[in-house]
């Protein structure tokens, strides 16, 4: 039998956390730093944690608002595995969010505000998605060159 120990971790969620094999249940990774670094070695590993959860609450939480980068304090049950090289299995029966990753930034996309319209350009297309400020869909310009034209049929009612 494996031994198992109840207690707290901190770490950041590593990727999008995803459902589990059964209703109400969610499983994610945890990656966990040595806490004295100064105390261990400086090439010390970080420790993975395979997260799982029944709780259909914490479940709803980690699957609708967590992200990765997110630090979270989770408390539940730890499970070491038979194999060494495996990770150790956590069942979470609680969780805490002390601090939500920094909104990701889209470099390769571009709102840019034309009077009453918005256009997004993205470095990956051609094509120029166009809204109006109030976000109704336009239509889509084939590049940037075409937007005034498409705009223009908005305005006189050929789009709608």
């Amino acid at each position: 039998m494996n031994p198992q120990t109840h207690l707290a971790i901190d770490g950041y969620v590593d990727a999008i956390p995803a459902p589990g094999t059964g209703s109400g249940t969610a499983r994610f990774d945890l990656i966990h730093s040595p806490a004295d670094a100064d105390r261990i070695a400086p090439d010390a590993p970080d420790t993975v944690y395979a997260c799982t959860t029944g709780d259909p609450r914490i479940a709803d939480v980690l699957l609708r608002e967590i992200q990765p980068g997110d630090l979270l304090r989770v408390t539940g049950t730890l499970v070491q595995p038979d194999d060494p090289q495996a990770p150790a299995h956590f069942t979470v029966d609680g969780l805490e969010v002390l601090e939500a990753a920094p909104a990701s930034v889209l470099f390769d996309l571009v709102l840019e505000r034309f009077g009453n319209y918005v256009v997004v350009f993205d470095a990956d297309r051609d094509q120029v998605p166009v809204f109006t400020a109030s976000g109704r869909w336009v239509g889509e310009a084939a590049n940037a060159d075409a937007i005034g034209d498409l705009i223009d049929a908005y305005e006189e009612g050929d789009l709608r």
